[in-house]
């Protein structure tokens, strides 16, 4: 079953995030996420993710499909304008890929090319309003198209966010401009994350709770103290910082936040950050 037919029928999905190489060359990933076959619904590919230049996601996106991986394709708003995006969008579509997380991006300032001029022409919900637009045969300021593609479109959701009316807010444009699923940042207290679930009034839409891979405490410190909307309670905070082998004791952690989710939303969307022979063990 597809990653939208599963999305349609409410069935439980689970997507994993893929980093295109840093070069032209694929192999070494396709060979390391192929045991995952079967496992994995879909594949999220990255858009130079931290702003740090790599291969582009519809390359990346292209090459998943054609070695029979259903990948979906992120696009952000950081690097194009909107006749970019919007060609980039019907480009990828000509392929047989409508599987889309669209995004506003990261400041270049952040990556391996600082000084980079950003674009950002649209947000995350013109860009949203942009693929919506082309479903319906016509771009963004009315041109009818030759051809309309029939996207999924997907958006990203931080239910810890510390304003969180303006984060509901924003998911339902989000909704209005043509989401049917979002993609959480990475959950660490499924219980707090449950009660968001619950005081949602939003039907019709499919929520996939992210789950991110912990290499190290320094790390987890860092994302506790430094990236908004994360909370790591101080249950595992403890346990991490005390562990003997923090590998094993980082990826049970994982394991047990998978499961726990299972009866909270519709699926979960893995982090792996290039650990992609871990995410069996945390499936199992």
């Amino acid at each position: 079953m597809s990653f939208r037919e599963k999305i349609k029928n409410g069935e439980y999905v689970i997507t994993m995030e893929v980093e295109p190489p840093k070069g032209n060359s694929v192999t070494a990933i396709l060979n390391r996420i192929t045991p995952l076959k079967g496992k994995i619904d879909a594949y999220n590919v990255t858009d130079m993710q931290s702003s740090v230049m790599r291969m582009s996601p519809w390359a990346m996106a292209i090459k998943l499909k054609e070695n029979g991986f259903e990948p979906i394709m992120q696009l952000t708003c950081r690097d194009r304008n909107v006749i970019a995006l919007q060609g980039d969008l019907l480009g990828i579509s000509s392929f047989g890929i409508d599987n889309l997380l669209l995004l506003t991006g990261d400041s270049p300032a952040r990556g391996d090319h600082p000084k980079a001029k950003a674009v950002f022409d649209l947000d995350s919900i013109g860009l949203i309003k942009a693929a919506d637009s082309l479903n319906k045969g016509v771009d963004l300021v009315g041109n009818s198209i030759e051809g309309k593609p029939d996207f999924i479109i997907g958006a990203a959701l931080n239910p810890f966010s510390k304003d969180i009316g303006k984060e509901i807010e924003k998911m339902e444009k989000k909704i209005e401009a043509g989401a049917v699923f979002f993609q959480t940042q990475p959950i660490f207290d499924v219980d707090k994350f449950g009660d968001f679930i619950r005081k949602l009034n939003i039907k019709n839409v499919t929520i996939i709770a992210g789950v991110i891979f912990v290499k190290t405490y320094r790390s987890a410190v860092y994302l506790n103290d430094k990236v908004e909307g994360i909370n790591i309670p101080d249950r595992y905070m403890n346990i991490l910082k005390g562990a003997d082998n923090f590998k094993q004791v980082s990826f049970k952690m994982t394991k047990e936040i998978i499961s726990n989710l299972k009866d909270i939303c519709a699926g979960v969307h893995i982090m792996p950050l290039g650990l992609y022979e871990e995410v069996s063990g945390v499936l199992s």
